[in-house]
């Protein structure tokens, strides 16, 4: 069975050109089937802002009105994801870009009103693998933004987090899968304000226990939270840093265990 590496990558690389054709170049020699998937968030808000779309965000999350789903569908599913692919392309790294109604790959519902109404925003329900087996297989690269759709023709705002661990889990079937989530920081960190405060390994255990003592930073928790429901279906690493990790063994970051 092959590997298959799926590596999620924040706006600290899609906002930063440099960064963004530093990254690609790396991306693309990497060896053997991988799926990268994008957020965008600084790109919309900065459309939002210029279209006078009120930006509505509670507890860092956005709240998707229609106006506000029909500019990340333009930012996340257009300007980002085809530039990336024109990118990799240009580095001979075969590759189509996707939201989750390309191929019936992602399927969401959208998120109930509990207390607060998040709009047009999607929690996943299934990923379906055939299509990108058949692309992996043939050596192509999927690129997958941060939209899904939930079979009735209504797309659904998602999290770019919550992609690639779905994506991981669901390609268990086919591969031996590794999650990688590649931001600004090395990993996890004790102190978001020291850099050298990593916490190289979490597990269950040490997780809870982080959580209770309100050390790890409020922010990281839901990606945490993506981490172990990856780990705890089935796939194989994951591990959360700087871009640099898929590519130096002794760069350093946190990795997720049972």
């Amino acid at each position: 069975m092959k590997t298959l590496k799926v590596i999620k990558i924040g706006g600290n690389i899609i906002d930063n050109e440099a960064a963004l054709s530093s990254f690609i170049k790396d991306f693309s020699t990497i060896e053997g089937p991988k799926v990268l998937v994008h957020g965008g968030g600084k790109l919309a808000t900065k459309l939002a802002n210029q279209m006078n779309v009120p930006v509505k965000m509670t507890e860092g999350r956005r709240i998707t009105d229609a106006a506000t789903l029909d500019i990340i569908t333009m930012v996340y599913a257009g300007k980002i994801n085809k530039n990336i692919v024109a990118q990799l392309q240009a580095r001979q790294c075969n590759a189509i870009g996707f939201s989750g109604a390309d191929g019936n790959t992602i399927i969401s519902e959208k998120r109930p009103i509990k207390t607060i109404d998040y709009g047009f925003v999607g929690d996943v329900k299934k990923v379906n693998t055939a299509t990108l087996e058949v692309l992996l297989n043939n050596n192509i690269t999927p690129v997958f933004c941060a939209i899904t759709h939930d079979e009735n023709g209504q797309l659904l705002n998602t999290n770019a987090d919550t992609i690639a661990s779905e994506l991981a889990i669901g390609l268990t079937s086919i591969f031996k899968t590794e999650l990688y989530y590649c931001f600004e920081k090395n990993g996890v960190l004790e102190n978001v304000e020291n850099d050298d405060s990593l916490i190289e390994n979490i597990n269950t255990e040490s997780y809870k226990t982080l959580k209770e003592n309100n050390i790890i930073f409020e922010g990281m928790l839901p990606k945490l939270d993506n981490c172990f429901h990856a780990i705890n279906k089935n796939v194989q690493k994951v591990c959360i840093g700087k871009s640099k990790m898929l590519f130096d063994a002794n760069n350093k970051h946190t990795t997720i265990t049972k």
